[in-house]
């Protein structure tokens, strides 16, 4: 089966190569014999009832600084010219963002969409996971600093993040002294006009946070992301190192209880992240990533099985 897919993504020129998940899909979907096109959030436009992408197609290659390679500039249907849609700009998760889950929505009848967009929209990272507050330590969401203060009374060490935030930006830990803390909570508010995050500080952060990545509702794999010297945050993108890691019975409980859930609204690549092989502490369904290192670990295909998913439901469309 040759599918016409198109790629809703950031600028091709911006990849890092050797640890982008996008671009690995892309390479998994190339030596399938699919066809790809790349177009950004800002090229999409709505008329008279048809949803439409200013695309290019493109080629791609594992040759740093020769990655890919642009055809000319064509305007596509997305309903009618493609057979799939990958979302995977990366966050923030903001209106920009909103808004193109409510466009792709309106060709859902015509083409497989991944991830589902509403289902996108209505699972942010950071609250879609209190679905699963039983696998989570102790959190609160608010703007509220009484309740901050009485949390961090009560919990003596947390972790302030915003809402929205992605790869590990803005991410503060207030010891038990509580040096900071109102200064930290007034930036917040100042910040941002949603409330924010605070959890009770997991030691076992300092030996790694573990992101597994499920495919259709099933286990694909997992990496340990172990923070830098000095560090709590153990993103990649900040310095984290990835190492090899096992599940835990823990870690496939949690898969096992949100896997169907996962499937049923049509979340096909979710990563989620889980320290100390027991906290869950986020479900990342808007552009996941780290693929790359669990396959290099593992000898594994991921981008191959998320291929695999995308076919079935394609197959399934057609038959209905």
């Amino acid at each position: 089966m040759s599918l016409k897919v198109a790629v809703q993504m950031d600028p091709m020129e911006g990849i890092k190569i050797g640890g982008d998940s996008t671009f690995a899909i892309m390479l998994s979907a190339q030596a399938r014999g699919h066809a790809l096109w790349h177009y950004e959030a800002p090229d999409l436009t709505w008329s008279k009832g048809r949803l439409l992408a200013k695309a290019r197609p493109v080629t791609v290659q594992k040759v740093e600084g020769d990655h890919f390679e642009f055809g000319d500039w064509t305007t596509l249907d997305l309903g009618s010219d493609i057979d799939v849609v990958l979302m995977r700009q990366d966050p923030p998760f903001d209106l920009s963002y909103i808004t193109a889950t409510h466009l792709l929505e309106r060709i859902e009848h015509e083409t497989l969409v991944v991830n589902r967009p509403g289902s996108v929209r209505d699972a942010p990272e950071k609250l879609f996971v209190l679905d699963y507050a039983h696998f989570m330590p102790p959190t609160m969401i608010t703007r509220d600093m009484g309740e901050v203060k009485a949390f961090l009374a009560e919990h003596g060490d947390i972790v302030v993040k915003p809402l929205y935030g992605n790869a590990g930006t803005a991410v503060f830990r207030i010891g038990q002294d509580g040096a900071n803390l109102s200064a930290l909570v007034e930036l917040f508010n100042a910040s941002w006009v949603e409330p924010f995050m605070v959890q009770a500080f997991v030691p076992a952060v300092s030996e790694g946070d573990k992101r597994i990545v499920l495919v259709d509702g099933e286990v694909a794999g997992a990496v340990n992301r172990v923070p830098g010297k000095g560090e709590i945050r153990s993103n990649l993108a900040v310095g984290g190192s990835a190492a090899k890691t096992e599940l835990t019975e823990r870690e496939m409980e949690i898969c096992a209880e949100m896997g169907p859930e996962l499937k049923k609204r049509g979340l096909l690549f979710v990563g989620i992240d889980v320290i100390g092989g027991e906290w869950l502490t986020e479900i990342n369904v808007t552009s996941p990533t780290g693929i790359v290192s669990i396959d290099e670990f593992n000898g594994s295909d991921t981008g191959g099985m998320i291929w695999d998913a995308i076919e079935r439901r394609v197959a399934e469309h057609m038959k209905s």
